[in-house]
């Protein structure tokens, strides 16, 4: 059984009814709200919808368009898009780490023993922001996370300014990030992920 089908939070949250054609026969519709792990078929959509909201930001991207295939290839299962009838509106992309702290080198490894879900990217389609689709998806990465054994926690870096977004979603400031990208400083955040028993026992997973 693959991971997706075993979570029920992946599913999607609202079915269209189906439609009917003239001739009375039903016609398949797409899901008008869909979460689910990524693909690396999806990673061109992924790129276009980071690129647009980082580079007008901070003038370069978290992931280049072969960092995002790289890591879809690698840890599909640590990603999750939020797609509407179809389209891409919002993702985040993980990988595994395996220190207590972030180091330049977590920007582009995956380490497949680590206990650490590294959060390289959360972005959001310009035409849906301000919707709180942001905290919604980060929500919902986090109960797929606790359903996958191996997770103990999450990490990020962010900018200053986005620190009270993510203290929002429940994450801690760790203090200044060693890593840096140009002349950019971050802080490090981190959120308790619960064992996979646990929720197990709670939550059906």
């Amino acid at each position: 059984m693959s991971a997706l089908s075993a979570l029920p939070f992946l599913k999607p949250v609202h079915l269209r009814s189906p439609r009917s054609s003239p001739g009375g026969q039903r016609r398949h519709t797409l899901p008008a709200s869909e979460f689910r792990c990524l693909s690396p078929e999806d990673a061109v959509s992924v790129f276009e919808i980071e690129r647009e909201a980082f580079i007008s930001v901070s003038g370069d991207c978290p992931l280049h368009l072969d960092e995002i295939r790289h890591f879809l290839n690698l840890c599909p299962e640590l990603s999750l898009g939020w797609f509407e009838e179809g389209r891409l509106v919002a993702f985040i992309i993980g990988s595994l780490w395996d220190q207590e702290r972030l180091s330049q080198a977590a920007l582009t490894l995956h380490k497949p023993q680590g206990s650490a879900v590294h959060i390289h990217v959360l972005a959001v389609h310009r035409t849906v922001r301000q919707q709180g689709k942001g905290s919604i998806l980060m929500w919902r990465y986090l109960q797929h996370l606790r359903c996958l054994p191996f997770a103990r926690r999450a990490l990020l870096m962010c900018e200053p300014f986005l620190v009270p977004f993510y203290h929002k979603c429940g994450f801690e400031a760790l203090g200044p990030c060693e890593v840096t990208v140009g002349d950019m400083a971050f802080v490090e955040m981190q959120h308790p992920v619960r064992g996979h028993a646990f929720m197990r026992r709670n939550s059906g997973c």
